[in-house]
């Protein structure tokens, strides 16, 4: 029996029917199941838009139901399908192609450690969803909307507000400032539609 959890929510994990491949994790509610079931395509449930997502209606990167399974519990699902497209917002394959987890980052009690450069790609990936899903009132939304140049000037003008906070402020201003700088770097990639591996692989080579 399926047990949906206090929100009203089941977990669904998409699988390709074909590699066996995962592509991503989502969250259906009772209507969104239904649907789902009935086919042809997977419907979930949007819980920063709070209402029936239909994969692919936008992109055309529908989802095509070929089979759903519950685990032992009844609290989640295995949704298996042929992707038309991409399952990723990011234009991906999967939305596990961002990499491997680097256990680096956790101690030796497996508690979170240090925070590494890997928040820069969450943060990529969180501002090509607001891209995507284009959420009313997203102050993201509206830069992109304003155009790569103006994002560029947002860019210059943080680069010297983090440089004076370096040589007159404190650590937490720098650390707000330089946060500020890297944001809007983010969306400066995400608006030219630039893949930030680029950005990494520059960065690898430097390493020596």
């Amino acid at each position: 029996m399926i047990q949906f959890d206090d929100r009203g929510l089941l977990a669904a994990i998409v699988q390709d029917a074909d590699s066996g491949r995962v592509l991503m994790h989502a969250y259906m509610n009772e209507e969104a199941l239904k649907k789902t079931l009935e086919g042809p395509d997977a419907w979930f449930y949007s819980r920063s838009r709070q209402e029936l997502w239909h994969k692919g209606e936008t992109s055309g990167n529908f989802l095509k139901v070929v089979e759903v399974q519950q685990d032992c519990d009844g609290d989640a699902i295995l949704v298996k399908v042929d992707p038309l497209g991409a399952a990723c917002h990011t234009g991906l394959e999967s939305c596990f192609d961002s990499g491997v987890l680097d256990t680096a980052l956790l101690d030796a009690d497996g508690s979170k450690g240090k925070l590494g450069p890997g928040v820069l790609q969450q943060l990529l990936d969180t501002i090509n969803q607001r891209v995507s899903e284009r959420p009313k009132g997203s102050y993201t939304v509206e830069l992109v909307e304003s155009g790569p140049r103006r994002i560029a000037q947002k860019v210059v003008e943080e680069a010297g507000e983090t440089a004076i906070a370096s040589v007159s402020q404190t650590h937490e201003d720098v650390a707000n400032e330089m946060g500020d700088l890297l944001y809007h770097c983010m969306v400066l990639l995400a608006s030219i539609n630039m893949p930030a591996d680029q950005v990494w692989k520059v960065l690898t080579d430097r390493r020596g």
